[in-house]
């Protein structure tokens, strides 16, 4: 019986050849840093579970690195000891920094080419497609979580103000008449807003088709400079500070400070990011609804797409970094990509279905029946082809920039100066952050 077994055994080995000596080999690593804390980390490492247990060449690490900016600076520091990761996630406003990162990104579109994996850049929705590509369309990271603002309102605070709790206003003319009558039912704060720089500045900026900088947000080059003085914006800024006067607005903080008002049911109405969703439906004890971002009625040609938030996925370079490693990285790319991963990623979180097949996919499991206005940020991101002016922004040092616009806009909300003046200030303090990260990433 032993010597059958023996002779049965080194049958099959000579049958199958390569293959089962394949199988035999561990699995080619493939390590990939994120950062996304809990529970939003653990939903994302299912995934790669999920592409793990697909398939036996390639095993992907997940490993989380702390937040995005922490994620950054480690993703740099390895690259530059030559031990980067195979994969990191950036949040969309690193995207410049990663491209000045001299010869430590191989972009998407080389490596799908060199790899042979199919991949059609055109699945992806082109408001999020244009934000990680050239001008001439080749995409640079691969778009994974992304989010975009909108609107959310209290239906109980619209009933009680004599507001239809099924008409949200659409446009800032009607935004403030309805904060009078929420004032006049004695609601304390009727509009707050979140991320004041993405929402009511890049996005503003885009929803009116009007340049945030130079050179295509500086998409195209970076000799860029900050053209968010036009009166445009002056007009904008100054009606939020004139509101707070009049008790209609209250600035809320920077970041994310301004969810809690919105979720505890102190504020009426806030501009937020759709993926305030799951916090919502968990932490809110009133009746809900959300609707698009308002716009400027007056301005031609509004309203356009707005632009994102949230994060890609960047392939790093590495002296040590093998054929098969790289092939095994744009296979967990294309994975990514799948309808049916685009789907569940976006039902589970609330981050926006990122491809046109995901978006069709949600809607024939009848996700978006069940969830009224789930599908209000893809729709109102999509509702305009991309122009110029929102396609994006590429701005060097955006961190920094956006710290900027806060601090400016505090000084104008605490009635130090007027809109005019942030805004001018905001312009000659962001000039200078990149004149510097020019000079710093010329050729």
């Amino acid at each position: 019986m032993g010597w059958g077994k023996t002779l049965l055994a080194a049958a099959l080995i000579a049958v199958a050849g390569p293959g089962l000596a394949a199988a035999q080999t561990k699995p080619v690593q493939i390590e990939f840093w994120h950062g996304l804390p809990q529970p939003l980390g653990g939903l994302l490492e299912q995934i790669v579970a999920d592409f793990n247990a697909s398939q036996s060449r390639y095993h992907v690490n997940a490993s989380f690195k702390g937040g995005y900016p922490e994620v950054m600076t480690a993703a740099i520091a390895a690259f530059r000891s030559g031990n980067a990761p195979d994969v990191v996630q950036m949040f969309e406003v690193g995207t410049a920094t990663m491209m000045a990162a001299k010869g430590a990104v191989k972009p998407v579109y080389e490596l799908m080419k060199e790899t042979g994996e199919p991949f059609d850049p055109a699945n992806y929705i082109p408001a999020v497609r244009g934000y990680y590509s050239t001008p001439d369309g080749k995409m640079l990271s691969l778009p994974f979580n992304s989010s975009t603002p909108i609107m959310w309102y209290n239906k109980d605070a619209f009933v009680k103000a004599g507001l239809d709790p099924e008409k949200p206003p659409l446009t800032w003319p009607d935004t403030i008449a309805a904060t009078k009558k929420l004032k006049a039912a004695g609601i304390a704060c009727p509009l707050t807003t979140a991320w004041p720089s993405w929402v009511e500045i890049e996005n503003f900026s885009a929803i009116h088709d009007v340049p945030l900088a130079t050179k295509v947000n500086g998409m195209a080059g970076l000799d860029t400079e900050l053209k968010i003085n036009s009166p445009l914006h002056v007009k904008q800024i100054q009606n939020l500070i004139d509101m707070q006067k009049e008790g209609l607005f209250k600035y809320g903080g920077r970041d994310s400070t301004a969810d809690a008002l919105f979720t505890s049911g102190e504020c009426a109405i806030i501009h937020d990011s759709s993926g305030l969703r799951a916090r919502i439906v968990k932490e809110a004890k009133f009746k809900w609804g959300d609707a698009p971002l308002p716009y400027w009625p007056d301005v031609k040609g509004a309203p356009k797409n707005s632009i994102l938030g949230g994060a890609s996925l960047w392939v790093m370079k590495s002296p040590k970094r093998t054929a098969e490693e790289y092939k095994g990285v744009a296979e967990f790319l294309r994975y990514l990509g799948k309808p049916e991963v685009v789907a569940k990623w976006s039902m589970e979180t609330g981050y926006l279905p990122i491809t046109k097949a995901g978006f069709d996919l949600v809607k024939k499991s009848g996700y978006y029946e069940k969830n009224p206005g789930a599908d209000i940020p893809y729709l109102q991101m999509t509702r305009t082809e991309p122009t110029e002016n929102s396609r994006g922004l590429r701005l060097g040092n955006m961190l920094e920039i956006r710290k900027i616009t806060q601090e400016e806009l505090e000084k104008a909300f605490q009635g130090k100066q007027d809109a005019k003046q942030a805004l001018d200030n905001i312009v000659q303090r962001g000039n200078a952050v990149l004149r510097a990260f020019e000079r710093a990433n010329q050729s």
